[in-house]
């Protein structure tokens, strides 16, 4: 039988599931876009090989990497806040100085879709050269009924640009925008009665995303957009918890939120109301880092409780500018504490859920082969060390997008 070329095997290598680790050297068979079979490589008989292409033996292999929380697209640069955080000026202090948030907003605003795409495109090349096959991407700094259609559209067009799957994620309720300063329940209702039944008709959102935070909207406020978002089909999920506890993420797991974020300042009974709704607890060290943070997410509690914990980039202009994956699952281990095999379960299975996926993010048959080949000997070495080219292929939909 002559190889068919959607008939690949690669044999005799490591895999981490998505969930663990597996204890033998192993085979996986990849046929139409989907894992045909996953097993030791000592059971691999005769049918399994036939007409197969031999992709290479060794190494390891991993779903592909889902960054679940990112903001990619944006205009402008908020290097000036960088140097401005280092002299002393909180995040908050930042913001309520028209800073921020809002000063991303006025770039963006001033931006057309061909520059935001242009601009965003070597953003999401990052991740992808660095093992991510999913990619969540949020609106958020537009900020008005237009822009914010403006960034979903360049979120989707971003998604046709290259081999990766884009997750879009609705956040008009990202800050107050200067002209609505005095009317934060006004803006609430255009976000409620405009932007999400257009994002929703016109098929740009796949979720609604809100920031519960005292420089932000209230747990009121942040419930009307879930309750509105609910009317028109589309799954939430909450930036909570990251500067104060307002009980953000309880809201969430209320309203059975695909994830929770953030999450430094969760207490007990919100990590019990994840637990109890299946809501996923993302974890971003980035912002933890770069906004020099000191107070750490309840990771004890999460474990003890059962919740899930996805880790992402948060990729985005102020408080967390980094586009490669690894080096978060690193800073999840140094600044979190998590295990190895925890960062990257949050990184692959545990992100995909926190995007309400169930085909990609494991490695299992029948699911989407969304795979990387890494040149390591152990996953674990992809959290211990910051290196880059260490991607050997790429898988997206069962075709190579990467090889050296």
């Amino acid at each position: 039988m002559p190889p068919n070329p959607t008939r690949r095997l690669w044999r005799n290598i490591t895999v981490f599931d998505g969930e663990r680790e597996l204890p033998e050297p192993m085979a996986v068979l990849v046929e139409d876009g989907r894992i045909a079979r996953l097993c030791p490589d000592a059971a691999l008989d005769e049918s399994d090989t036939r007409g197969a292409t031999e992709m290479g033996r060794g190494g390891v292999m991993t779903p592909g990497l889902v960054d679940c929380h990112t903001h990619l697209v944006f205009g402008g640069s908020r290097a000036d806040e960088f140097t401005r955080r280092l002299e002393g000026a909180s995040y908050a202090q930042i913001a309520q100085a028209g800073g921020g948030i809002l000063s991303t907003v006025r770039a963006t605003r001033a931006a057309s879709e061909t520059e935001l795409h242009a601009a965003a495109l070597p953003r999401l090349a990052a991740l992808v050269a660095d093992g991510a096959t999913t990619v969540e991407i949020k609106s958020g700094y537009g900020l008005t009924l237009a822009d914010e259609l403006k960034m979903l559209r360049v979120a989707r067009r971003l998604g046709d640009t290259l081999p990766v799957r884009v997750c879009t994620t609705l956040l008009g309720a990202h800050a107050l925008p200067p002209e609505y300063r005095d009317d934060a329940d006004g803006y609430v209702r255009l976000v409620c009665d405009e932007m999400i039944p257009a994002a929703a008709a016109e098929g740009l959102a796949d979720t609604v995303d809100v920031f519960c935070e005292g420089i932000a909207f209230s747990p009121a406020q942040c419930e009307r957009v879930f309750e509105a978002a609910a009317r028109h089909g589309l799954a939430v999920k909450a930036h909570a918890e990251q500067l104060s506890n307002l009980g953000g993420a309880a809201l969430a797991a209320r309203h059975r939120a695909l994830s929770a974020d953030h999450l430094e300042y969760l207490d007990e009974a919100g990590v019990a109301a994840l637990a109890e709704a299946g809501t996923v607890a993302t974890l971003l060290p980035g912002a933890f880092l770069t906004l020099r943070e000191t107070q750490l997410p309840p990771v004890a509690a999460l474990r003890r409780h059962g919740v899930p914990m996805a880790i992402a980039t948060d990729a985005n202009p102020g408080s967390s500018p980094i586009f490669m994956p690894t080096l978060i699952l690193n800073l999840a281990c140094t600044l979190f504490r998590l295990t190895p095999s925890e960062a990257l379960a949050g990184m692959t299975a545990h992100g995909a859920r926190a995007l309400g996926l169930t085909d990609t993010g494991r490695i299992a048959q029948g699911l989407r082969a969304d795979l990387c080949m890494w040149d390591v000997a152990r996953p674990a070495e992809l959290a211990y060390a910051v290196q880059p080219g260490r991607l050997r292929q790429r898988v997206f939909d069962g075709e190579i997008t990467h090889e050296r």
